[in-house]
């Protein structure tokens, strides 16, 4: 009898979790990456409970939660137990809706605070030297070129190289039609170095991969060696090679370009709200992070500014 109690309340939480995403999905209108980010946290969860089998999700108390989350910083980072934090809110917060729950446990439970000043960057130079020295002769370093260029000129996600389509190109106006998260899209400028090299990738090497794939796989800007759509795991391992090859000393990854747009517009006297909308952030807060990383700017442009000094 104990048995088939614990077997259905782990059904319950599976049946509960794919309603969830079901919700996500078809009410939600969240894009593929962000539901399928939510299911990989919500199977630590359930991982969880399947091994304290004496617990039970629908009627968790604070030392539940807090022996949870004990367990979670034995294998995760600060940053991972925030958005598992999130996440687990945003599922009691469905299951109340629905009526499973009479209260969400996670409402009060606070998300463990980010070390400030923890975002790396590059800065104008290390961007200009690793940009300026990317080879381009090959099929292949052309369409590398041409993606390395835009990402930092436009501070795309890479979800958003990837997915690029031709027609959402406008080369007279240097303009990038963008599908960002929870399918939002937005219009972002790209300066005219990004322009020339999607110009030249696109008239000579993109034709050469593409070959005779069908017009389905076509409509993507950036393909790999076989003519389909370059992958989110292929684009990181070309980054990863060009940081090698080129004896870069810090940690290269695709987000730090895009770290990096936003901290160089904000230097340079960009307006937050325009960084904002060019990031396609929908909170300020989330933009706010990059006015943290240089003091030294900070304390410049107050001096710059401020009319009693």
């Amino acid at each position: 009898m104990i048995k088939n109690s614990k077997s259905h309340k782990k059904c319950e939480l599976d049946r509960q979790i794919k309603s969830f995403c079901d919700f996500l999905i078809f009410e939600k209108h969240f894009s593929n990456n962000t539901v399928a980010s939510y299911s990989r946290d919500l199977l630590i969860f359930k991982e969880y409970f399947d091994q304290n089998k004496d617990k039970n999700f629908l009627t968790l108390n604070h030392e539940d939660i807090l022996a949870f989350l004990e367990n979670l910083y034995n294998f995760y980072i600060e940053s991972s137990v925030s958005r598992l934090l999130s996440c687990l809110r945003s599922f009691y917060k469905f299951l109340l809706r629905e009526d499973i729950v009479k209260k969400n446990p996670f409402a009060e439970i606070k998300n463990p605070l980010k070390p400030k000043n923890m975002i790396e960057i590059l800065d104008v130079d290390e961007t200009k030297n690793f940009l300026d020295r990317l080879p381009h002769a090959t099929k292949l370093e052309t369409r590398n070129k041409a993606m390395f260029e835009l990402i930092y000129s436009s501070g795309m996600r890479v979800s958003e190289i990837i997915n690029l389509k031709l027609n959402d190109i406008d080369y007279e106006e240097n303009l990038i039609r963008c599908i960002g998260k929870g399918n939002k899209e937005r219009i972002i400028p790209a300066g005219e170095t990004a322009i020339h090299y999607l110009k030249v990738y696109i008239k000579s090497a993109r034709l050469e991969l593409q070959g005779k794939k069908s017009a389905k796989s076509s409509e993507f800007v950036f393909l790999n060696k076989n003519g389909t759509k370059i992958t989110r795991q292929g684009f990181w391992k070309i980054m990863k090679k060009y940081a090698k090859q080129l004896n870069l000393n810090k940690n290269i990854y695709p987000h730090l370009f895009r770290h990096s747009y936003a901290t160089h517009m904000l230097e340079r006297g960009a307006d937050l709200r325009i960084v904002q909308e060019l990031l396609g952030h929908s909170s300020i807060s989330s933009t706010e992070i990059y006015t943290n990383i240089n003091r030294k700017f900070i304390k410049d442009s107050f001096f710059r500014h401020h009319p009693r000094k």
